[in-house]
């Protein structure tokens, strides 16, 4: 074989790539909850998590979690003063922590109850039937 026909098969491999496909749903995929939970303070926040999970676990549903997510921080530089200190400045930062769970093949009680669930101010519940 020459060098031009190596080149050939290179550039004809290089060509037919495959795109990527997203996944889809296969036939036998179970259907889950997921609920992303977010709060200022972490203590509050992982006692409603163990709040979610014993009501999940009284309806022995099974439960992945809960993974930690990172958490959000933002930050903001103020001025102290108004006038004549432009080089003094105070920082100040809000934390988010953030926690996932995911309840496989939940039954039609345990979604009632985790809608029923009275939980702390402060946390916010995401809640997406995947």
């Amino acid at each position: 074989m020459s060098n031009k026909e190596d080149t050939n098969k290179k550039e004809t491999s290089a060509k037919t790539k495959t795109p990527r496909v997203r996944k889809s749903k296969t036939v036998g995929e179970v259907p889950h909850l997921r609920i992303r939970v977010r709060a200022y303070e972490h203590k509050i926040l992982d006692a409603s998590l163990k709040q979610i999970m014993d009501t999940a676990a009284r309806y022995d549903a099974e439960i992945h979690g809960p993974v930690p997510l990172p958490t959000e921080i933002k930050k903001y530089t103020v001025n102290r003063s108004s006038f004549i200190d432009k080089n003094s400045r105070e920082q100040f930062e809000m934390r988010v922590h953030k926690r996932l769970i995911d309840i496989i093949n939940p039954n039609p009680k345990v979604i009632e109850a985790l809608t029923n669930l009275s939980l702390p101010s402060g946390v916010n519940i995401d809640v997406k039937m995947m």
